[in-house]
């Protein structure tokens, strides 16, 4: 099965650095981003490679609590985000890039089942739609979110 990826962009009328102090300020995030309900760090402080916690959201009706983890880093530019979830990889990157009087925030999000079990590409499959429709509406938030906590910042 090939990725399936979702990549959105919002305007943020707020320089990179106002951008990236709120988006990886991870012991804010429930409280910046109203689909997060909670945060628990797992491992490191502040915000580097090998930083992991476990996030709870509410999607499709119910609370689901992911582990995830920094994989990249490039301060004020670029971050990739991490998790493994029954079988599939996530990947989740957020690109900053100078615009105008501000900032365009690109947030792309690749689910990977190739090296998963049968079951989990067959969920996918058949979930997949309603998975990216819901995904999508979430992601959108979390770039409002994070736009208005910058632009208020």
């Amino acid at each position: 099965m090939p990725n399936n990826e979702i990549q959105l962009t919002q305007h943020v009328a707020a320089p990179p650095a106002k951008v990236w102090s709120v988006l990886t300020d991870l012991d804010a995030a429930p409280t910046t981003l109203t689909g997060i309900i909670s945060v628990e760090r797992v491992s490191g402080e502040g915000y580097a490679v090998g930083t992991r916690w476990r996030e709870t959201r509410k999607m499709l009706g119910k609370e689901a609590t992911e582990e995830m983890w920094v994989a990249e880093v490039e301060p004020e530019r670029r971050t990739v985000v991490r998790a493994n979830s029954r079988g599939a990889d996530y990947t989740t990157s957020f690109t900053l890039t100078p615009s105008g009087d501000g900032t365009d925030l690109s947030m792309t999000f690749t689910a990977d089942a190739d090296k998963s079990s049968f079951l989990a590409k067959l969920m996918m499959k058949v979930l997949g739609g309603l998975g990216a429709k819901a995904t999508a509406k979430m992601m959108t938030q979390d770039l409002r979110d994070i736009a208005a906590a910058a632009e208020a910042a």
